[in-house]
């Protein structure tokens, strides 16, 4: 997968690379941005909780401080001696009227404890008969279920604290005994009593938040049921919170919109207090942030973008006019139409290579012209010494007659000479590839010695010591026949005894060396140089040294080409450096 990426965007057009480039680092950046973002804004959520949760600690202790001291006066209340007198006397039956004077007498003792307590609303005390004696600034009588609510709720703890949530039409919430006389070993039931709080005063007084103007304050029991207030705002279930732990905060969904909310486990009471705070208008700046970043960082994208596809247009565009000339270059076309555009050329790399690109084109187009005139005149000179020629085709009929006569006739050396010139002349004449196997060659040589041999008989001793398994290399065609023709002429001429002229041929590391060596006198040093340097005129074929090495080096390349050594009086190598490149064997 990897591979194919990369082998994906290397095929791709330079300006296409700078496109994908700079969105690839625009990512990297957005992503970056993007991050740092969310950590800056995490750690701001943070920041507004420690705030929230400072306000809401501060909160809940104060209720709870409050909660304490209802605690307290319902105890008082009680077990108020006074107060359990007068129900024990309701309690043992009595006239109508009694039971009137002792039920104005509960009502102003109940005044004892109204005194400077501001979130209380009023005071109630239950008889066994469920009748209810109350007193207070905002005096109310409890509805039947309101009351049955609250002597059934206190009748569980066994005189024990019990708070009573706002129900029943009733908004204040309730912390209600009930009421015992100890008579000897016995607990005696006379019945109950209940303190109104007002829950909303405590809430407006010590609630308080970083803006009260959009929180939410709500009481809830660990199990879930709501404590405070008896109903929830805009619809929304409370309940369903899951809130673990003993304090933390997290961003729910409720009724469709975002909150923020805090909680606080007490350690007083069964209950968690919550600050509900609506997310979208305390995050409001933030997201406004976030939104401009995001739609800024947008917009800065495609302007990039835009940018760099013009500036890689600016940089490919005079590359693939280029391009697409060099394709009509490679098909022929080497008329060159200048474009409106690039009359102007930028003096950067870009319009430096068309510069150079047109001035090229305009030279091969000369030297093609130049060329194809050279041509003609060589093809015009060729037919006219053409003209002046004998038809080969005739000599070598003519040769063959020569042939046959000699062989009738007897004369065999006549047959041998008049072939190998046969032969001479047709692969002069009629072979035109540059190379040849060196077995094609060596066939040659054969010839050229087997007429030498009737002339010199005993005085010309040719050694062949050429592997079988090189015969097929490739060698310049006439570059062998030309080396014996000049060991003959300097070494067999300007000798009286026999010379021995031999061709060997051995692989070295990246070619093969073909030598051809005789013991004859040897050349002098100035002579070798001017036989490479083609000074003197070669006789035969006319094909000298330099014109050899040259033809090797067009061929094969400047790693190739001839050495010569001569020792006088001794003996002359003329090694040819080829190439290993084999060819078929006829």
């Amino acid at each position: 997968m990897r591979q194919g990426l990369l082998a994906f965007y290397y095929n791709l057009r330079i300006k296409y690379k700078i496109i994908v480039m700079l969105a690839f680092m625009m990512a990297v950046i957005g992503i970056a941005t993007f991050a740092v973002m969310k950590y800056a804004f995490h750690a701001y959520d943070k920041e507004i909780y420690k705030q929230s949760a400072s306000a809401l600690n501060s909160a809940s202790l104060g209720v709870e401080k409050e909660l304490r001291n209802m605690e307290k006066i319902s105890f008082k209340i009680a077990t108020d001696s006074y107060i359990q007198d007068y129900l024990s006397e309701i309690k043992a039956g009595g006239s109508e009227y009694s039971n009137y004077l002792t039920a104005v007498n509960i009502r102003q003792r109940l005044l004892t404890f109204t005194s400077n307590e501001k979130y209380i609303l009023s005071f109630h005390v239950m008889d066994v008969f469920r009748k209810q004696y109350g007193n207070g600034y905002k005096m109310i009588n409890l509805s039947t279920e309101r009351n049955a609510q609250v002597v059934n709720e206190t009748n569980k703890t066994n005189g024990g604290v019990q708070f009573v949530f706002p129900d029943y039409g009733d908004n204040a919430l309730i912390a209600g005994r009930e009421i015992r006389r100890v008579d000897g070993l016995e607990l005696d039931h006379l019945g109950n009593m209940a303190v109104r709080i007002d829950i909303d005063r405590l809430y407006s007084d010590l609630v308080t938040s970083a803006d009260n103007s959009k929180a939410y304050f709500a009481i809830l029991q660990k199990g879930g049921h709501l404590v405070y207030p008896h109903d929830q705002p805009d619809g929304m279930d409370l309940t369903s919170l899951q809130l673990t732990g003993q304090q933390g905060f997290k961003i729910v969904s409720l009724s469709g919109k975002n909150y923020f909310i805090t909680y606080y486990s007490s350690g007083y009471l069964d209950w968690v207090y919550v600050n509900v705070m609506p997310y979208d208008q305390i995050f409001h700046t933030t997201e406004s942030a976030k939104n401009t970043v995001i739609i800024f960082y947008i917009l800065l994208s495609v302007l990039i973008l835009g940018a760099a596809l013009s500036f890689s247009r600016s940089i490919t565009g005079p590359i693939e006019r280029l391009n697409q000339r060099m394709k009509r270059i490679q098909l022929g076309h080497f008329e060159f139409a200048e474009e409106p555009e690039e009359r102007n050329l930028a003096k950067d790399e870009a319009g430096q290579l068309q510069r150079n690109f047109r001035m090229m084109v305009g030279r091969i187009d000369e030297l093609i012209n130049e060329n194809y005139v050279k041509q003609l005149t060589i093809k015009d000179t060729e037919f006219k010494a053409l003209q002046a020629q004998i038809n080969p085709h005739f000599l070598y009929n003519t040769l063959e007659s020569i042939n046959w006569s000699a062989k009738i006739a007897g004369h065999k050396q006549i047959s041998v000479m008049v072939e190998s010139l046969g032969y001479l002349l047709r692969s002069t004449i009629s072979h035109k590839q540059p190379t040849v196997t060196l077995e094609d060659e060596m066939r040659l040589v054969s010839h050229y010695i087997a007429i030498q041999h009737i002339r010199f008989e005993e005085r010309l001793v040719f050694e062949n010591r050429i592997p079988d398994r090189l015969l097929n290399v490739y060698v310049p065609k006439l570059s062998l026949q030309p080396l014996v023709e000049n060991a003959i002429h300097y070494g067999l001429e300007q000798m009286i005894e026999a010379c021995v002229i031999t061709i060997t041929a051995e692989e070295y590391e990246g070619g093969i060396a073909i030598t051809v060596a005789d013991n004859g006198p040897g050349l002098a040093p100035d002579v070798i140089d001017q036989l490479r340097s083609g000074e003197i005129q070669p006789r035969g074929t006319g094909i000298g040294l330099r014109n050899i090495e040259d033809r090797i080096k067009m061929l094969f390349g400047e790693a190739y080409g001839i050495r010569v050594e001569s020792v006088p009086q001794q003996d002359t190598r003329i090694t040819l450096y080829l190439p290993i490149e084999m060819g078929e064997r006829t």
